[in-house]
């Protein structure tokens, strides 16, 4: 209540004797909160609360910037000392509260191409030495996030030796073919959530942690989503649509689609093992159950790409000893071949 007064005094200092509706809008996983106030014209605005002990909004305005030549919102004011700032309102409707509410297939694939556009668009603006790097460094620790909050505290299951041998060796199986792909500019959280249904393209939210890194990522991001599940054709489809316009602007995609999209899942592969890993640590050490119950969703992406490929099948055999087999591994034994990243 006290950040809520001091916003509310803040807003008054930028807007004196404007009788301004101040309701809360959404939060994010970190400390971030953003309330939407609304003018006596109608008009409304977006008021992040970013507590300056907590956060650093340095990096939100300097990517802001950089992603300009997408639809990103405009900083009306700040106040860096107190962690406030006012920004342009891209309205109520995110990306997927549009694709739940209409179920119809050509309603869904022309709102990911949508999307997809605007990643291509973000994706031609990369220039390196930019943004900081996705190195492996970085790949690393966000790995490391599952067997210490998904193994250890989220199952119970710390990695016994044999274990830990399975997984140092799928991650360094994993690096080895991440890591040459092409860089680009990289939002690192690309979900549905952060896309906003607005005229023209869509808008884009939550960008602050972009980094430069493979160009399979933010793909990845958008299909295979926390809180909306696609069949394995339609994200196929739309993956090679992505291929074919990534291709035709000149961005640095290999040649074959079928290279790609072996990219493209083994990228999945990291992120999804980060996911789990950050989900588990929002419940076990922040106390926030909101992400905890998408988790399975994880464990299931990561069961189909790593029984596909024989070279993760040292994450296949981790997983099978960690959660047993369930309906899943019925599903990948009579569905999907297992594959050799060569072949």
């Amino acid at each position: 209540m006290q950040r809520l007064e001091q916003l509310k005094s803040w807003l008054t200092s930028l807007y004196p004797q404007t009788d301004i509706v101040v309701e809360f809008a959404a939060a994010d996983a970190d400390f971030r909160r953003y309330f939407r106030a609304q003018f006596p014209d109608g008009s409304t605005r977006i008021v992040m609360d970013a507590p300056p002990e907590k956060m650093d909004t340095d990096p939100y305005v300097k990517v802001r910037e950089v992603f300009a030549m997408v639809n990103v919102p405009q900083i009306i004011a700040r106040d860096r000392e107190q962690g406030f700032m006012l920004l342009e309102d891209l309205g109520k409707i995110t990306l997927l509260a549009a694709l739940e509410h209409d179920e119809r297939p050509l309603v869904r694939r022309h709102l990911l191409l949508e999307a997809v556009d605007t990643l291509v668009e973000l994706q031609q603006g990369s220039q390196p030495g930019v943004l900081p790097e996705y190195d492996e460094a970085l790949l690393r620790r966000e790995l490391s996030l599952f067997p210490e909050w998904y193994c250890a505290q989220e199952l119970g299951k710390p990695l016994n030796f044999a274990q830990r041998q399975l997984w140092d060796e799928g991650c360094q199986r994993l690096l080895a073919a991440i890591l040459p792909q092409s860089k680009v500019y990289v939002h690192r959280d690309f979900i549905v959530r952060n896309l906003m249904l607005t005229p023209g393209k869509p808008g884009v939210l939550d960008f602050q942690d972009a980094v430069y890194g493979p160009i399979s990522y933010d793909l990845v991001s958008l299909l295979r989503d926390a809180f909306i599940e696609w069949e394995e054709d339609f994200v196929l489809d739309i993956a090679i649509r992505y291929w074919e316009k990534a291709r035709a602007v000149g961005l640095p995609v290999p040649e074959s689609v079928d290279d790609f999209y072996r990219d493209f899942e083994w990228m999945g592969v990291q992120r999804h093992l980060k996911v789990a890993g950050i989900f588990a640590r929002l419940y076990h050490r922040d106390g926030k159950d909101k992400y905890r119950g998408e988790i399975p969703r994880f464990i299931k992406y990561l069961k189909r790409t790593t029984r596909r490929y024989q070279e993760l099948s040292p994450f296949y055999q981790l997983l099978l000893q960690l959660v047993g087999k369930d309906d899943t591994d019925a599903e990948l034994q009579s569905s999907y071949p297992v594959l050799s990243v060569k072949g």
